[in-house]
């Protein structure tokens, strides 16, 4: 990606992105869950990784698995796909990635994302 595609898309961003590498669970409906990951993470949204593609516009249940302070934590939210591509992994299989915006997300699960955020923000480097 160039440093013009870069400046513009982090100038659309309201919200700074965490990489993160977690589970989570979808379901269209709220009754059949099936396993996706998250890459990265804002206080407005996820880009996740998932084996099935999901039309724009389209509203998701989604649980996000993530350890907090010894524990594991899990945020439930409704979301919604702002935008979708294709992801070709080295093994030469495929999956989509999906950016989804928080929709529905309780006070109460945005103050944990918030804190895991910022604990991810806090944490130093040890790579060289």
């Amino acid at each position: 990606m160039s440093f013009m595609e870069e400046s513009l898309i982090s100038e659309k961003r309201k919200f700074p992105r965490s990489d993160i590498d977690l589970p989570v669970k979808y379901s269209r409906t709220n009754l059949f869950f099936k396993h996706g990951r998250a890459a990265n993470a804002s206080e407005g949204g996820l880009l996740v990784c998932l084996p099935e593609k999901m039309d724009i516009g389209h509203h998701l249940v989604l649980k996000l698995f993530f350890p907090l302070h010894s524990g594991l934590n899990i945020i439930e939210t409704v979301v919604r796909v702002v935008w979708m591509d294709i992801h070709l992994r080295k093994d030469w299989t495929w999956d989509y990635r999906i950016g989804v915006r928080f929709e529905d997300i309780s006070q109460a699960n945005m103050t944990i994302l918030k804190n895991f955020l910022t604990n991810l923000e806090q944490k130093p480097s040890y790579a060289s």
